[in-house]
């Protein structure tokens, strides 16, 4: 009896003082657990609430919410590469020396890409059961890449130049694909340039988040910027593949001719052809394709001629980076608010709109050039950005209203070929620019000038018709 009221007593105590450790424990736990989700909450609270806005109205079920990620992941990449090259090829040596290695790396990679670029969209619309392969190789393409860059920028290799054509080439072609993609995504009642927009302010938002990370990694050592970009792009080529398989579907798709002449517009009908291959996209589209391509023009121009120029002469009381950071933020605060103006107005009257974008931006470099100034050229870098943005979503919308949708995935494709060449184009008219800031507006002020008279009667007449009927075969 004893014993046993002992060895029950020994076992009340010891399970006493097992509940009190077990209890000790369990409440040391449950602590770790809420700092955990405390920590955590934050991450996965941004990230669900990322997920809300990019899945929100139906592009969740559509797919397009999948693609707004995937634009916002390849943002961040390319501006952590930029970021690489800008401080390894232009101020990391003194201004002169620069601006010959820039010249270097535009006749390296610049030149080449302009005999590359007409052949990105033809190429990639023979591959149509394949755009999300050619996404994802673009993706991790540009992730081996930037490895090979991160040695070259080590080292000082020759490497650099061809690495970055490849990244550029990858770049643009991923563009294309994308312009091409959209239309396929789109959910229902959901218009092409609401679509445009959501993607395009996700890539903008992306890559300003970005930056700073990459100019801190570049605090760290210059390839670090690169071994960010790696990832990112590395993320990007998994995300490529959770896009809807429909995407790869080239059902009843055909090839667009950007040509609007009479040959095209009346040519032979359909049933007089066999095999009937090019379409014309119509009047409007080519005319506000022109508007646009000379925008991209002055886009590319102001990169590189203000680069140059800030480093020499940067605005007042700050310095060359400093000066270039705040045209950059403007111009990226242009070009937001322009996507978001577009996604309000949504597909009215996209002739005026684009007359009237392409109109401010040549009075305002006018007025910059003949009033240089810090201030002036801060609000021309955002009006620029402005108008690129605003004209190139009404651009989408002409394509979605006067171009069949059998051809309608190729018109897109196409066109940002051509828009990417007028970038280019305008890139190397701004390095070879005499640093003389009067004199390099009115420059960028005559090519803006062209576009628009070459442009305005097409587009205004195309807006009193109200667009015209699809085009014919031809």
């Amino acid at each position: 009896m004893a014993a046993a009221r002992s060895s029950q007593g020994a076992a009340g105590v010891g399970g006493v003082r097992g509940s009190s450790r077990g209890g000790g424990a369990g409440r040391v736990g449950g602590a770790v657990r809420a700092v955990g989700r405390a920590l955590h909450s934050p991450f996965t609270g941004t990230a669900r609430g990322i997920r809300k806005a990019t899945h929100a109205h139906g592009a969740g079920e559509s797919g397009l919410g999948k693609l707004i990620e995937l634009h916002a992941v390849n943002g961040a990449g390319d501006v952590m590469v930029t970021v690489a090259l800008a401080s390894t090829v232009f101020f990391s040596v003194p201004t002169d020396e620069a601006r010959g290695r820039v010249a270097l790396y535009l006749a390296i990679t610049m030149a080449p890409f302009t005999v590359l670029a007409p052949v990105i969209g033809p190429l990639l619309d023979r591959l149509p059961h394949g755009r999300r392969a050619a996404m994802a190789g673009a993706m991790l393409a540009r992730a081996l890449l930037a490895l090979i860059i991160s040695g070259a920028v080590a080292s000082g290799s020759l490497e650099l130049y061809p690495a970055a054509l490849g990244v550029l080439v990858a770049s643009k072609a991923y563009g294309v694909v994308r312009s091409a993609v959209v239309p396929r995504l789109l959910p229902p009642r959901f218009s092409l340039v609401k679509a445009n927009s959501r993607v395009t302010l996700a890539g903008l938002l992306a890559t300003g988040v970005a930056a700073p990370v990459a100019a801190g990694l570049h605090a760290i050592g210059a390839p670090w910027p690169l071994y960010g970009a790696f990832v990112i792009f590395v993320a990007g080529t998994f995300l490529s593949f959770s896009l809807p398989p429909k995407v790869d579907s080239a059902k009843g798709e055909g090839t667009a001719l950007l040509a609007a002449d009479e040959e095209h517009l009346h040519g032979p009908r359909l049933k007089q052809l066999k095999r009937p291959a090019l379409r014309t996209v119509g009047t409007a589209v080519t005319h506000a394709l022109g508007a646009n391509a000379c925008l991209r023009c002055l886009s590319g121009f102001l990169i590189f001629f203000l680069a140059f120029l800030l480093r020499e002469h940067p605005l007042t009381g700050e310095s060359a980076a400093v000066s270039l950071g705040i045209v950059g933020v403007s111009a990226g605060a242009g070009n937001a608010l322009g996507t978001a103006v577009g996604a309000w107005l949504r597909s009215r009257a996209p002739e005026i709109i684009i007359v009237t974008v392409v109109a401010v931006a040549l009075g305002t470099t006018i007025v910059a050039a003949m009033f240089f100034s810090a201030f002036l050229v801060a609000g021309l870098a955002a009006v620029a950005g402005f108008a690129q943005a605003l004209a190139k979503l009404s651009l989408d919308a002409l394509i979605q209203r006067d171009v069949p949708e059998l051809v309608r995935t190729s018109a897109f494709a196409r066109s940002e070929t051509l828009l990417q060449m007028a970038w280019v184009f305008g890139g190397a008219v701004g390095i070879v620019m005499p640093l003389n800031g009067t004199l390099g507006l009115s420059v960028a002020a005559a090519i803006v000038a062209t576009g628009w008279l070459t442009t305005l009667r097409g587009l205004l007449a195309s807006a009193r018709h109200g667009g015209r009927p699809g085009p014919r075969v031809a």
